[in-house]
């Protein structure tokens, strides 16, 4: 059965699985008090009837982002948040591994809103939902449902793991940040038309393409570490300071993700995203172009997978 190359998803405590845990691991655990598990698949993956047995839905676009807010999966606010783990059963004293149909795709946007909200015990199911299946693991032909008991979650925010355009802005202009792009590189240079209406093509002034697919394996499994340290190394150079963008917010996470695997410590993901950087604004300016080199083997997941959404 596969598993994770990283050292921290080989043999964590069941209290603290780090970011990133194998099937073996989760297999291992299932079904233990204390262990919750969250599918946070979106679209058509979302709506598919197939789950790891007894997963709860961790819904992007549903409860779990402010509706409110302009951009799509803004983050909701701590007490909006916080009811919306306690319905699922969540305990303050839980570990979460949280996982999507994909692979590892709007997973991350779950694992990072998590520790966002102070919630440190929360692990990232390398390979998703597929890995799981290709190991001959159990899957249950129903969506994720929650119907127990309300939890004692409480979020806890930490302000700077999720930032705003005036901090993005700020980043770029500084020489210790770097700010990464997650969309395609098509989508970077402005030569494949954004998905979402109203939006200028182009990028950031100043940001990096890193598409991020090119953090993963062909076979879905996040890269090891040393991998990722040389990809960031490549795309970033000396600077240890990490701004992450991509669509809506949720693909930055998985840059989020590699980073940390990679062991940087210094990281933050962009709420808003293209889908409020790329609005008609001369407060925002937009460049277009080639992108830089690739800076690792892959492409972008979104090249060639129909069935991801635009994030």
């Amino acid at each position: 059965m596969p598993t994770s190359d990283h050292p921290a998803s080989r043999e964590p405590g069941p209290a603290d699985p780090g970011p990133l845990v194998g099937a073996d691991w989760l297999a291992a655990r299932l079904g233990e008090p204390g262990l919750v598990v969250f599918d946070a698949s979106v679209g058509a993956h979302r709506a598919a009837a197939r789950r790891i047995p007894g997963a709860r839905p961790f819904d992007l676009d549903g409860d779990l982002s402010d509706h409110a807010a302009a951009a799509p999966h803004t983050m909701p606010g701590a007490a909006e948040f916080t009811e919306a783990l306690r319905s699922l059963g969540l305990d303050d004293t839980d570990t979460v591994v949280v996982y999507d149909g994909a692979g590892i795709y709007s997973s991350a946007r779950a694992w990072w809103m998590l520790r966002a909200m102070g919630f440190d015990r929360a692990a990232v199911l390398d390979g998703g939902l597929p890995a799981w299946a290709a190991a001959g693991l159990p899957v249950e032909d129903a969506g994720p449902r929650y119907e127990g008991p309300r939890g004692s979650f409480t979020a806890r925010p930490r302000p700077g793991l999720l930032i705003d355009a005036e901090e993005v802005a700020a980043a770029l202009a500084d020489p210790a940040a770097a700010v990464l792009d997650a969309r395609t590189r098509e989508r970077f240079e402005g030569t494949a038309p954004e998905p979402r209406p109203g939006l200028r093509g182009g990028h950031m002034p100043g940001a990096v393409s890193l598409p991020f697919g090119e953090l993963q394996r062909p076979d879905g499994l996040m890269r090891p570490a040393a991998q990722l340290r040389a990809v960031f190394e490549a795309t970033a150079g000396d600077r240890e300071r990490l701004r992450f963008s991509c669509g809506s917010g949720v693909t930055a996470c998985v840059l989020a993700l590699g980073a940390d695997l990679a062991g940087y410590r210094d990281l933050a993901v962009y709420d808003g995203s293209w889908s409020e950087w790329g609005l008609p604004s001369p407060l925002r300016p937009v460049a277009t172009g080639p992108a830089p080199a690739p800076a690792g083997p892959g492409g972008s997941a979104e090249d060639h997978r129909p069935d991801l959404q635009p994030l």
